[in-house]
């Protein structure tokens, strides 16, 4: 007896492309003047990565902000975020992601792949405490996956140096740790 081939998940349509989001960072003054190629290279990225998480313009635009604006005495002002951080574990992981991140190397996905499977070794927690905790921590909000996306633009947005100054992930778990009473 043959296995069945398994079922193809459809992929999520992409209704924007980088014209959009360098639409969305001129409106917001986080760049206004003429795009470098690395500064193009990341809007396109931003677009592959953030496009199919986005239901519409609203919601791209909330993801790109999450990016250009990170205050963590703002976030750990949230009942939100004391919920997440009350968790099983979540200062553990707190700790192990700030010690992983303290190295200034690039967080790209590789690295944030290498991250996560060394706090899941070195913890007793997965899933929700887990990645609840980072996503609080590096994308200043709890939620899904797409805030993994998120995070992974973070250096090179940082890198890029447009108009408005991105904090890079190891800029924001020392900020976040620091805000933490």
């Amino acid at each position: 007896m043959t296995n069945p081939e398994p079922a193809s998940v459809p992929l999520a349509e992409n209704k924007f492309s980088a014209p959009d989001v360098i639409e969305i960072l001129c409106e917001h003054n986080w760049h206004s003047e003429q795009l470098s190629a690395e500064q193009s290279a990341w809007c396109w990225r931003a677009a592959a990565l953030l496009g199919p998480q986005a239901a519409d313009r609203v919601a791209l635009e909330k993801l790109l902000a999450l990016i250009f604006h990170y205050d963590a005495r703002e976030i750990l002002a949230h009942v939100d975020s004391h919920v997440v951080m009350s968790r099983y574990a979540a200062r553990d992981a707190l700790r192990q992601l700030a010690s992983l991140l303290l190295d200034p190397a690039p967080l790209t996905t590789d690295r944030f792949r290498e991250v996560v499977d060394t706090m899941k070794s070195n913890l007793d927690i997965r899933g929700r405490e887990l990645f609840q905790t980072l996503r609080l921590s590096l994308a200043g909000r709890s939620g899904d996956g797409e805030l993994d996306r998120v995070v992974l633009l973070l250096d090179e947005a940082a890198a890029a140096q447009f108009a408005a100054p991105v904090k890079t992930a190891r800029d924001r778990i020392i900020e976040f740790c620091s805000a933490l009473d």
